[in-house]
C-alpha cells in the first residue's frame, strides 16, 4: 500500500512536469497571437501605418521583444534567488530602450490637423502605455509561473524523499557495514576487550539515529556530525595499525539544519575502498560549518578498485538529492589521483 501511495506521488510528479512546458508554451501562443494584437488595436495603428509605417513596424517588434525579455529573464525567479544586481539591470535597460522609443523620428505630415509636437507627445504617452501593459502582464505571467516551478520542486523534493524512505525500509542498515561491525564486535567479547562495552553503545546509537531519522527532513549538523564521528570509531575497532583514521570537525553553528544521513554515503566509500588490513594507507574526513555554509572533505587511499560495471549509485543518489534540497547552492566534485593512489571528495553547502 505504501509503495502504491509512493507510485502514485512519484508519477503525479512526473506528469505535471511534463505538462508544464505545454503550457507556457500555449500561454505565449495567447500572448502572441492574440492578446498583443487586440491590444494594439486599441490605438488607431491602421492609419498610423499610412502616415508612419517605420514607427508602427518598430513599436511592434519592440513590444514583443519586451514581452519574451520578461519572459527569458524571469524576474520573479531572479528575485527568489536574490539576484538584485540583475533585476536592477535588466529594468534599467527596458526603461533606456523604451525612452528611446517614444523619441523615434516622426515624418512631417501636412495633411495632419495635430502640431507636430503635441503628435510626439502622444506617441510618447502611446509607447509608455503599451510599456506599462506588457509588463504588467509579463510580471503577471512569470510570477504564476515561478509558482507553479516552485510547487513542482517541492513535489519533486517529497517525491525524492518519499522514494528515499522506501529504500532505507527496504534496507535500512548496509549489510557489510552489518557483517563486518558484528564481527568485529564478536571479536572484542571473545577478547574481552575493555573496548567492547563502548563499542557496543556507539553500535546501538548509529542504529537508533538511522531508524529515528529515516523520515526527519532536517536536522541538526552537531547530531550529524555525531553518528559520523561514532561510525569512524566503530570502523576503527576492526582496522589495524596499518589504517590511519584522521577525522575533524568544527562548526560554529551547532543547531544549523542539514539533511540526515547527507554524508555518510562518502564516508562509507572512504572505508570500503580505503582501508587494508596489509598495507598502510589512510583515511581523512573532515567536516566545517562556518558562516552558514557546509565544507566536507574526505581523502583515502585507493586500496581497492570499484568494479567496472558496478555505477556509483551511492554518489549519484546523493548528487540528486543535492540538487532538489539545494538548487544552485552546492558544489560535489570528485577525484581521483592516479599518481598518489588517492581519492578525494569536495562538498560545499551554502545551508543558509
Amino acid at each position: 500500500m505504501f509503495l502504491k501511495r509512493i507510485k502514485k506521488k512519484v508519477r503525479g510528479t512526473a506528469e505535471s512536469a511534463v505538462a508544464y512546458p505545454r503550457i507556457t508554451l500555449y500561454v505565449d501562443l495567447l500572448f502572441c497571437i492574440i492578446i498583443l494584437p487586440l491590444t494594439i488595436l486599441l490605438v488607431p495603428v491602421d492609419k498610423w501605418f499610412v502616415t508612419q509605417p517605420a514607427f508602427v513596424v518598430t513599436l511592434v517588434i519592440y513590444l514583443y521583444l519586451l514581452y519574451f525579455v520578461y519572459r527569458k529573464v524571469s524576474i520573479p525567479s531572479l528575485f527568489m534567488r536574490k539576484r538584485y544586481g540583475w533585476i536592477i539591470m535588466t529594468v534599467i535597460m527596458l526603461l533606456f530602450v523604451t525612452e528611446l522609443m517614444t523619441h523615434f523620428p516622426l515624418p512631417e505630415n501636412p495633411h495632419s490637423k495635430l502640431p507636430l509636437d503635441f503628435r510626439r507627445h502622444l506617441h510618447s504617452q502611446t509607447v509608455w502605455f503599451f510599456f506599462l501593459i506588457i509588463s504588467g502582464f509579463g510580471l503577471a505571467i512569470e510570477v504564476t509561473f515561478e509558482l507553479f516551478r516552485q510547487m513542482l520542486a517541492r513535489q519533486e523534493v517529497e517525491a525524492e524523499k518519499n522514494r528515499a524512505e522506501l529504500a532505507m525500509y527496504k534496507a535500512q542498515i548496509n549489510p557489510h557495514f552489518l557483517f563486518n561491525t558484528l564481527n568485529t564486535l564478536y571479536g572484542l567479547v571473545i577478547t574481552k576487550s575493555d573496548l567492547t562495552e563502548s563499542a557496543f553503545v556507539k553500535f546501538s546509537n548509529i542504529l537508533k539515529y538511522m531508524y529515528h531519522n529515516a523520515s526527519v527532513e532536517k536536522i541538526d549538523v552537531k547530531s550529524e556530525i555525531e553518528y559520523i564521528r561514532q561510525y569512524v570509531e566503530l570502523q576503527q575497532l576492526r582496522l589495524n595499525h596499518h589504517t590511519k583514521v584522521i577525522f575533524e570537525s568544527h562548526t560554529d553553528q551547532e543547531y544549523v539544519k542539514i539533511p540526515p544521513m547527507i554524508l555518510i554515503t562518502f564516508v562509507e566509500n572512504a572505508f570500503k575502498y580505503g582501508t587494508s588490513s596489509s598495507e598502510d594507507c589512510t583515511v581523512l574526513i573532515r567536516i566545517v560549518v562556518e558562516d552558514g555554509t557546509l565544507l566536507f572533505k574526505t581523502c583515502n587511499s585507493i586500496m581497492r578498485e570499484k568494479e567496472q560495471d558496478s555505477p556509483s549509485i551511492g554518489i549519484e543518489n546523493c548528487r540528486k538529492r543535492l540538487r532538489l534540497l539545494y538548487p544552485e547552492r552546492f558544489t560535489l566534485l570528485t577525484e581521483k589521483d592516479e599518481n598518489k593512489r588517492e581519492f578525494r571528495t569536495k562538498l560545499i553547502i551554502q545551508l543558509s
